[in-house]
């Protein structure tokens, strides 16, 4: 196992960060979002929450994750998470999940929920530690492949 790594920071998002996340999108998902997904989320749609992971490399500071999702009354889903194939199995993913779940328990979040697919194990293995249980199956839910979503649920945040 990788060493993990610790000089990340977990930020808002910012329009700024776009090309970066589009590239790790793209790294990550074999259907991404396009562009313009991510412009609106961060511009116009008001349930939408998106951080990015930065690392500090030589100085400068690299985002090489993200996360995001819509907060709809006392819910969460989370809509995306990914991390840069260099810095996978490091903790990247986790303390992207676990700031977000703190920021959503600060909003009045009672419940999160969201799909992955069934084929994921290191995604599903990641939500289960953090008390996410598998709640579903939404049956060829990926147009990619027609793969099943798991509707993985994470109940009483604020408790």
């Amino acid at each position: 196992m990788r060493q993990k790594i610790k000089d990340v920071v977990i930020r808002k998002m910012a329009m700024d960060d776009l090309s970066v996340v589009l590239q790790i999108d793209r790294q990550s998902f074999p259907l991404p979002w396009p562009e313009r997904s991510y412009r609106f989320e961060l511009s116009k749609n008001p349930a939408a929450h998106l951080m990015v992971a930065d690392l500090d490399e030589d100085g400068q500071q690299a985002v090489i994750g993200f996360i995001g999702c819509w907060i709809i009354v006392d819910e969460v889903h989370i809509s995306t998470l990914a991390v840069h194939p260099d810095h996978r199995r490091q903790g990247v993913g986790e303390r992207l999940l676990l700031e977000m779940l703190d920021h959503v328990i600060s909003k009045g979040v009672e419940t999160a929920s969201l799909e992955v697919r069934e084929s994921n194990q290191a995604a599903i293995s990641l939500y289960q530690k953090h008390g996410f249980s598998i709640e579903g199956r939404k049956a060829g839910y990926y147009r990619d492949n027609n793969e099943d979503a798991l509707l993985m649920i994470l109940k009483e945040l604020c408790v």
